[in-house]
């Protein structure tokens, strides 16, 4: 319940800041399944800023709705730093928005394969500036099971967003 709670805080943050100076949220989800989605619109008031969210979860949705090449998801995975940044950049197109997340992952219990582990998570956001767009990426090993790996990719998608809002001018 702890970490529900401190979801939802920082939903509520993000919101309040992303409001406040008219900045517009959308967000890519693969593992996260619509997760970061979700706790963004259980806040009231979320309308004024988050725009929408494409949970993409096979590789053939990641390919159509952020046009990643089938040679791409072939060579690296579905599950890595150059998918999550074409994901972070298309969703980012539609309705032009401001900022945005996406997440790839492997949440388990299988899925894992021998490079990347159960709680293997991609995270890139984008974010435009002066008419570009700047993409910023990490990595994360989470612990735990599913629904644990989950909340923490959720926990860390919002941490981002919620701090390269403090450093976002309004539009």
């Amino acid at each position: 319940m702890k970490d529900k709670e401190m979801i939802a805080r920082l939903a509520k943050r993000v919101i309040e800041i992303a409001s406040e100076k008219k900045i517009r949220i959308a967000v890519a989800e693969s593992c996260t399944g619509g997760m970061i989605a979700e706790k963004i619109t259980d806040v009231p008031g979320s309308s004024n800023c988050f725009s929408h969210g494409v949970v993409s979860y096979s590789d053939e949705a990641k390919s159509q709705f952020f046009k990643i090449k089938v040679d791409t998801l072939k060579d690296h995975g579905a599950v890595s730093q150059v998918v999550a940044e074409q994901m972070a950049e298309g969703v980012i197109h539609y309705n032009d928005c401001d900022i945005s997340v996406a997440v790839t992952g492997i949440a388990g219990p299988s899925g894992a394969t021998e490079t990347k582990s159960i709680g293997t998570v991609w995270f890139s956001w984008a974010k435009k500036v002066e008419k570009k767009i700047v993409i910023e990426s990490e990595l994360h090993q989470f612990d735990g099971n599913r629904e644990k790996i989950r909340m923490n990719a959720t926990e860390v998608a919002l941490r981002g967003i919620e701090n390269r809002l403090k450093f976002s001018k309004s539009t």
